[in-house]
């Protein structure tokens, strides 16, 4: 099984001591915190694109461009690029060029996002949301498939007549996933394109997207493409020597960033108990002990069928020091448990 992070880059206030972290502070301390990913073993550091105040990271294959150089094993992938907003070409220019740098260890993952800025700022129509992402998706796989590009156009892509994509991955290939939030048709399209499928779960029982696990599945195999099928569960979690150290450092910053989120979209604030249920084996929390976050994902494994665990633990402003330790003993008290289960 594979473990590894993802983040967005938080840039603000820290509920708990009120210092303000900037976007050079956040991106300097990032690159810390890849590189100690690499070096204790993680599988995978995924950067999450968003064009909001409180995230620093609008361009994640330049901050992964950056990590390439400083790193040498980890994979390093987008946790989402918003594809319906960009142009496939270039976004796919821009991972190969990263896949590169690090000998081959990109991987790009795509989705419409949860947040909707990057539509109007790059002048699209929210009307058109789900024929952008599908159009587009459609031409980035045919850039994957041949150097040499020819495309019909759709409504939301121009025609190309033969005209090569440089530069192209170590490989031939890039790894592209698809990442959903959970609805079913999200889950017939990965399975039936034969593309890898990464779960947000961040709220309610992981349990209840078994069924929805099971449908990609089956869309995989209907289509020819079981031996593609391949699931990663992205998730909020933290890891401390113990339980209550974990979720005292990492409550205070997660409610902050959902709260502020609830404030937007009509959700009530998060209470400390609703979070404390969160972290029990049921729940969407994925904070604790080294033993504790262990046994929660071996206990979910056979029901979701994943083979790929991603943790947001740098969600919010935490302090820097302490996320560093939580970084070392994921990767070397944690990450050895589950390989050692399968």
């Amino acid at each position: 099984m594979e473990i590894g992070l993802y983040t967005f880059g938080d840039v603000g206030r820290d509920p708990v001591t009120g210092t303000v972290v900037d976007a050079r502070t956040r991106l300097g301390n990032l690159m810390e915190e890849i590189r100690l990913a690499d070096e204790v073993g993680l599988d995978i550091f995924g950067l999450g694109e968003h064009h909001r105040p409180n995230y620093a990271i609008s361009s994640p294959s330049t901050v992964l461009a950056a990590a390439a150089r400083e790193t040498r094993t980890i994979r390093l992938g987008s946790a989402v690029s918003v594809l319906s907003s960009d142009d496939p070409i270039r976004v796919y220019q821009q991972y190969a060029t990263v896949d590169a740098l690090s000998n081959g260890r990109a991987e790009l993952m795509v989705g419409r996002g949860s947040f909707i800025e990057s539509f109007p700022l790059f002048g699209y129509d929210l009307n058109d949301y789900n024929e952008l992402f599908e159009e587009k998706l459609a031409m980035l796989l045919a850039i994957d498939e041949e150097e040499r590009l020819t495309w019909p156009g759709t409504t939301h892509t121009p025609a190309v007549e033969g005209l090569g994509v440089y530069p192209r991955p170590v490989s031939g290939h890039l790894p592209i996933w698809i990442a959903a939030g959970g609805t079913p048709q999200s889950m017939v399209r990965a399975g039936g394109l034969g593309l890898p499928l990464a779960l947000a779960i961040i709220g309610g029982e992981p349990r209840r997207f078994a069924p929805l696990a099971d449908l990609y599945r089956r869309a995989a195999e209907q289509a020819g493409h079981a031996d593609k099928a391949r699931v990663s569960l992205n998730v909020h979690g933290f890891v401390a020597e113990d339980s209550r150290k974990a979720a005292d450092l990492f409550f205070p910053a997660q409610k902050a960033v959902m709260d502020q989120i609830g404030r937007e979209r009509g959700w009530p604030p998060q209470t400390r108990a609703q979070f404390d249920a969160g972290m029990g084996p049921e729940g969407a929390m994925f904070v604790g002990s080294p033993a504790e976050i262990t046994d929660k994902i071996l206990g979910l494994k056979e029901d979701l069928g994943f083979d790929r665990v991603t943790i947001q633990m740098a969600i919010g402003i935490i302090d820097h020091r302490e996320m560093l330790k939580a970084i070392e003993v994921l990767g070397t008290r944690v990450a050895p448990e589950l390989r050692k289960a399968g």
